[in-house]
Order: C-alpha cells, then structure tokens, then sequence
C-alpha cells in the first residue's frame, strides 16, 4: 500500500504547471495559430472532369472545344480534354477543369456559360463525371 501512495505524489491534482509545460504549451498554440493562419490565406482549390455532349453527329467537335475553351473566369483553368465515343457515331467531349473553390461555382459556369448563346450552337447539355477537392 506504502508503494502506491508514492505513485499518487507525482501527479498533481491542483493543476500547477511546470516551466516546461508552461512552454510546450505555448509553442503548440503557436504552431496551431500559424498553420490557420496558413489555411486562411490559401483558398480551396477543385479538379473536375466534366462531359461536354454535343447537338448530334455532325456537330464539330473542334469547335465545341474552342467554344468551351474560350470561356474565361477568374479562377478557372481548363485542362486537358479527349473525345470519347458515346455510340452511333456520336462523341463527347470529356475534359478536366481546375477552380479557386471562392471563385468559380460549377452550376453557374454550366448554367451560365456553356449552355448559352452563342456556345450552345454546339453544347447540348454537361455533366459533371468527378469533382475533387485539392
């Protein structure tokens, strides 16, 4: 019984801390106040793969993308891009696009910009394959 009143007089149950608890403390509220710091000034970023499905057939899928490609937005950056086939002679236009998550809505730009006039002379609709945080 002696031996396990001496463990109980090292802790100290009033909560005085120690210079050394003292400082690791501190240090750790630091580094914790910095790395926000450092998430604060970073926005968030998204890599998405999206479809671009044309009218029909004979819609010219070189102009497609130059249409989709001409679309500018602060903080959008497009990727690169490749035909898939989609059946009867159709394809899609499948390509990857980079946003500043602050800056760039995905709805807005399919909403807004690729299914409008004068780009949905070849877009008939987009879908959104993958969306992925970075």
């Amino acid at each position: 019984a002696a031996a396990d009143d001496d463990d109980d007089d090292d802790v100290d149950l009033f909560g005085e801390e120690t210079e050394e608890e003292k400082k690791a403390a501190e240090e750790r509220a630091a580094s914790v106040k910095a790395s926000s710091k450092k998430k604060e000034c970073k926005s968030g970023k998204s890599s998405v793969l999206m479809d671009v499905k044309p009218w029909d057939d004979e819609t010219d899928m070189k102009k497609l993308e130059e249409a989709v490609r001409g679309v500018e937005m602060e903080g959008l950056f497009w990727g690169a891009s490749k035909l898939v086939a989609v059946g009867y002679g159709i394809k899609k236009l499948q390509i990857m696009l980079t946003i500043v998550d602050d800056l760039v809505s995905v709805d807005t730009l399919i909403e807004e910009r690729l299914t409008v006039e004068p780009i949905n002379e070849y877009v008939q609709s987009c879908d959104i394959v993958a969306f992925n945080k970075i």
